[in-house]
């Protein structure tokens, strides 16, 4: 979730088109009238988005596919889309939720004026996650892989889509709170000091504040990942020591895939593990720092990935 500057494209008739971009999709207004908007996506191959209930909402909404193939999730159940397929709701009921199978584009229109706050919504992601990557260069990397991994771990668990929305917020996101920790002792080579340990131990809280004070909800749902992914499935963990289920399974499924890839990532007071060995240490603590459950959707999708 990597982000790139806003700016002003023209048409062929030199009106001004309001264009938003990512790394993994792009978002263009392509006209407005009387309240009705169309907005044209680019998703870039499992580029996602999702669209959710709102109370008080009564528009008409409709997605038509242009190009590529896309997989919608409505509940349970899973619909392949294929250029010229299409769905409406108005106004819509149940959290629609899609993932791009390569490379696709299609065409969202509202009956409801939506662009400004779908685009200060994103202006408030890029600019988290701005400052995610420019902490460094471990950082940003590692939210990506966290992210990355954490969606599949979802998905192996089925969670609820919504869940899934949030999941992929809050574990890009999962270390923001690192931002208000100062780099000499993020970046100390040699042992922390027991003070330094507990200004270390604060970021989970740090971070969860920053989304609360975003003001946006996705962001704010996300919050409780960020601050529980350090808590251990023992109660061993913090800032907490919260244990078992009081655990919110997304902070769970976080907790495994960021220390596996700790173990695994060289870091500028020790090497980095093998894989065998991090999987190895991952399998000898479930049930006592990690979710058991958890842990064994994270062997299966480890497993996928080595095929």
């Amino acid at each position: 979730m990597h982000f790139k500057d806003f700016g002003v494209i023209f048409n062929r008739n030199g009106e001004s088109i309001e264009r938003v971009e990512t790394r993994s999709m792009t978002i263009e207004l392509l006209a407005s009238y009387d309240g009705t908007e169309v907005i044209k996506h680019t998703l870039s191959k499992n580029g996602r988005w999702g669209i959710d209930p709102d109370e008080g909402w009564s528009g008409l909404e409709l997605v038509f596919i242009l190009e590529g193939e896309l997989t919608l999730f409505i509940d349970n159940q899973k619909y392949l889309l294929k250029p010229g397929d299409y769905f409406q709701t108005a106004p819509i009921k149940k959290f629609c939720y899609i993932q791009a199978n390569v490379r696709s584009q299609f065409l969202y229109v509202s009956s409801q004026p939506v662009f400004h706050h779908y685009s200060n919504v994103v202006k408030e992601i890029k600019h988290l996650s701005i400052i995610v990557d420019e902490k460094d260069g471990y950082t940003k990397d590692h939210c990506s892989r966290i992210m990355r991994y954490s969606m599949m771990i979802g998905e192996k668990l089925q969670l609820k889509l919504k869940d899934l929305h949030i999941l992929n917020m809050g574990s890009y996101l999962h270390d923001i709170g690192k931002i208000r920790i100062p780099d000499q002792i993020l970046q100390k080579t040699g042992k922390l000091t027991e003070e330094e340990w507990e200004i270390i131990k604060k970021h989970p809280i740090y971070g969860k504040d920053i989304l609360l004070d975003s003001g946006i909800p996705i962001l704010k749902d996300a919050a409780v990942i960020v601050e529980q992914h350090h808590e251990r499935y023992d109660g061993s963990g913090y800032p907490f020591g919260l244990k078992g289920d009081e655990i919110h399974i997304g902070a769970a499924i976080v907790a495994v895939v960021d220390s596996f890839d700790a173990m695994t990532t060289d870091r500028i007071y020790r090497k980095a593990l093998s894989k065998e060995e991090a999987i190895e240490e991952i399998v000898r603590n479930s049930g006592t720092l990690y979710h058991p459950k958890v842990v064994q959707a994270f062997l299966s999708v480890i497993d996928g990935e080595s095929r």
